[in-house]
C-alpha cells in the first residue's frame, strides 16, 4: 500500500504518513477521549472529500469564519479563522483539507499561522500548513508529545506570544497543560476570546470547565481558577469555544460567575441541597 497520512475517524487527529494506520490512536486510549467498541477506524483526506465530507463555511462576526465539517469527522470542532492586522489565523485546525474551503479560505487573504488549543484540535495541522505553502504550525511545547505527525512546520512555544500580529495567544492550562486561548480584538476592538474547551458554552448562557467533555471528568479547583486567571489578562466581551458556541456580551463577567457556580459545587459548598 502507497504511504499516506492517516486521519482517526474519531478524534479527527492527523496520524504520522504510513502505508498502514497505527495499531491504535494515541489521542483516543487517554482517559480524556475513548476509542469506539468497534476499535480504531481511519480514513484519509483523499477519502473524506470523495464521500462527501465537506466544511461550511460562517461568517462569525466581521472578521472571523468558523469551518465546520459536514457530516461530522472526528470530534466536529468549529475551526475558527481570525484575521490579524498583519494575517490570518486558522485555529482549531479542520480534520480534512476540503479543496473547495481551501479556496475560499485563500480568498480571504489566505492563513499566516496555523495553531491549536489543545491536542484534540490538533487536526490536520500538518497537512493544512502544507495545503498552504508550509505556514508554522505553532504547538504548545508542554503538550508537543501528543503530536502524532512530526513535521519541520511545527513550531513549539512557552511564552505568551503574537502567532499573527493583533492576535495574542497565552498558554492557560487545565484540560491539556499547554491548553491554549488566542486574544484577538474583534473588529469593533471589543476584545474576543478563542477560548477551545478551556471552557464550554452551556444551554442556560454560562460556561462550564471540564477536564473530559465526553467522558464527564471534572476539572479540579486549581484548574478552573488557573483558566479564569488566564482569561482576565486580557480584555473580553465576547468568547467562542470550539464548537462555536458564543458569549456575545459580557463574556468575561459571565465566565467568573461560572467558576464560582463550579467551585461552589464541587468543594461542596450545597451538599444541603443533595
Amino acid at each position: 500500500m502507497t504511504a499516506t497520512e492517516w486521519i482517526c475517524r474519531t478524534c479527527g487527529v492527523e496520524q504520522a504518513i504510513a502505508a498502514e494506520p497505527p495499531p491504535a490512536c494515541a489521542i483516543c486510549t487517554d482517559e480524556r477521549q475513548y476509542v469506539l467498541p468497534s476499535g480504531p477506524a481511519w480514513a484519509t483526506s483523499v477519502d473524506l472529500v470523495r464521500d462527501g465530507y465537506r466544511l461550511e463555511v460562517t461568517e462569525l462576526e466581521p472578521g472571523l469564519w468558523g469551518f465546520r465539517p459536514e457530516p461530522k469527522i472526528g470530534i466536529g470542532q468549529t475551526a475558527l479563522l481570525a484575521t490579524g492586522t498583519g494575517g490570518n489565523l486558522l485555529f482549531d485546525v479542520p480534520s480534512l483539507v476540503d479543496p473547495t474551503a481551501l479556496e475560499l479560505l485563500r480568498g480571504l487573504g489566505g492563513v499566516a499561522a496555523i495553531m491549536a488549543s489543545h491536542p484534540h484540535m490538533y487536526g490536520s495541522q500538518v497537512a493544512w500548513s502544507h495545503a498552504l505553502g508550509g505556514v508554522p504550525v505553532y504547538v504548545a511545547a508542554k503538550d508537543a508529545r501528543w503530536v502524532q505527525r512530526a513535521d519541520p512546520a511545527i513550531v513549539t512555544w512557552d511564552d505568551p506570544f503574537e502567532p499573527v500580529p493583533g492576535i495574542r495567544a497565552s498558554q492557560v492550562g487545565g484540560h491539556f497543560p499547554g491548553q491554549t486561548i488566542a486574544h484577538w480584538t474583534g473588529a469593533d476592538g471589543a476584545g474576543v476570546l478563542l477560548a477551545g474547551d478551556a471552557c464550554a458554552v452551556r444551554p442556560d448562557g454560562n460556561v462550564t470547565f471540564l477536564r473530559s467533555y465526553p467522558n464527564a471528568i471534572p476539572m479540579s479547583p486549581l484548574g478552573v481558577r488557573r483558566i479564569v486567571a488566564g482569561f482576565d489578562r486580557h480584555p473580553y466581551r465576547r468568547l467562542y469555544d470550539n464548537v462555536a458556541g458564543r458569549l456575545s456580551d459580557d463574556a468575561a463577567a459571565i465566565v467568573r460567575f461560572s467558576a464560582e457556580r463550579y467551585l461552589a459545587w464541587i468543594s461542596g459548598a450545597h451538599d444541603d441541597l443533595i
